[in-house]
């Protein structure tokens, strides 16, 4: 029988009623013929509640202990949905990730996968289950403790099963019903996509989306898995949802076809710096192993060159992080600094930045979008900070009050509004 993984996140298990609600979702799967691999996450709210409990018993906890008290929501999550299934007249059978057994690395907090087995749920489904639910977010290390996959890791291992089962499909319930053009918070003329590309998705989740989760989009890329969002809260039809597929399984390629945002930016400048070669590399070989997330990176020449003060070439360095890591960055350069590993005259943060893109893959061949792009918000009086490329989007840091009206603007410049693709 052909496999379809089902992918419940945290507000589709919420409560009894939600679960019942998705249970019923899987039955309709398994009446329609399919053998069926469910992945939960903890009910929501109560992955944060388990990170709090950990942080007020331990300040400087043991990572494994961390992973077993937080991997605890999702079983309680696949209990309750087999149970549930049960009740419906459905053989299930929960799977916490140590019986399947799902293989990971040892990075606590941020596992790996190394591979998922098939014969103990082969096994049971020639036994005459329909449904394995499996604890999603977690799986066993090499020393046999348990290992979380980080915040969103359920997704990650909904797609994992997939390609492990050359699944038909992986079927994403969550809170929305679909991928859409922009945030429908910010303009409503936002219009939910038919189809999106792997490289298009993974370029919106990595710049703000919050649909997927970026390594499930990365993996299911990987793994040609195809990937369909959908509502858990609105009946499912043929149409319902946004599927996530390969390039050429998109009929039409608009030449953008989403406008992203990531609100919470910081930049940060290293004024006069040394214009020599590993000069980048000591300044973001610290901020690599400080843990911040460099995106933009931008080098100018400095006014200073070749003056009496800096007798060598000078340059200036730009580059962009989430605001949250701000100060780990600016401690990673002091700290570079102090050991002599570089030199600058001043560090000068904003952290009042948003950063909005637009992306596409019909940029690889429509001309312009850049120029529409930077006309579309010089009209708007938006002045740009920094710009960022690649093949498929264009990144730009605006000040943040101004990050909705880009957003709005950009849309409407696009004629997002009646996209659609098929």
């Amino acid at each position: 029988m052909p496999v379809l993984v089902m992918k419940f996140g945290g507000t589709s298990v919420a409560d009894l009623d939600r679960i019942a609600n998705a249970a019923a979702k899987v039955r309709a799967e398994v009446e329609r013929g399919h053998e069926v691999i469910v992945i939960v996450s903890a009910m929501s709210g109560k992955t944060n509640e388990l990170v709090k409990w950990v942080s007020e018993t331990a300040t400087f906890y043991d990572a494994r202990e961390y992973d077993a008290v937080v991997a605890s929501g999702e079983n309680v999550t696949a209990g309750l949905m087999a149970l549930r299934l049960q009740e419906m007249g459905i053989p299930a059978r929960s799977w916490q990730g140590w019986q399947v057994p799902i293989l990971t690395t040892s990075q606590h907090g941020s596992a790996r996968f190394i591979d998922i087995p098939r014969t103990n749920i082969e096994q049971k489904f020639a036994e005459g289950m329909k449904v394995a639910v499996v604890a999603g977010f977690q799986g066993l290390s090499p020393e046999n403790r348990i290992t979380t996959l980080g915040r969103g890791g359920s997704d990650t291992t909904a797609v994992a099963f997939a390609a492990a089962f050359d699944a038909v499909r992986c079927d994403i319930y969550t809170d929305v019903d679909g991928v859409y053009t922009t945030d429908p918070r910010i303009t409503k003329k936002a219009r939910k996509l038919d189809r999106i590309s792997y490289e298009e998705m993974l370029e919106l989740a990595s710049l703000g989306a919050k649909v997927l989760q970026t390594r499930s989009v990365e993996l299911a890329m990987r793994y040609k898995v195809r990937l369909r969002v959908l509502s858990s809260f609105e009946e499912v039809t043929e149409t319902s949802g946004t599927l996530v597929c390969a390039e050429e399984d998109i009929m039409e390629s608009k030449a953008v076809v989403g406008v992203a945002h990531s609100r919470e930016e910081a930049k940060i400048t290293l004024f006069t710096i040394e214009d020599r070669p590993g000069i980048a590399a000591a300044i973001f070989g610290p901020l690599a192993e400080a843990g911040v997330n460099v995106d933009m990176i931008v080098q100018n020449i400095s006014e200073k060159d070749y003056d009496e003060a800096h007798p060598g070439a000078v340059t200036d360095m730009t580059f962009s992080c989430p605001v949250d890591q701000v100060p780990r960055a600016r401690r990673a350069m002091e700290e570079a600094r102090a050991r002599g590993a570089i030199n600058y005259d001043d560090l000068i943060i904003d952290d009042d930045v948003a950063k909005v893109s637009v992306v596409g893959i019909g940029m690889r061949s429509h001309t312009g979008v850049a120029a529409r792009m930077f006309t579309t918000l010089a009209r708007e009086g938006i002045n740009i900070k920094v710009i960022s490329t690649s093949e498929i989007k264009i990144s730009v840091l605006i000040d943040r009050k101004y990050m909705e009206l880009a957003v709005q603007a950009l849309h409407d410049a696009f004629a997002l509004e009646g996209a659609g693709r098929s």
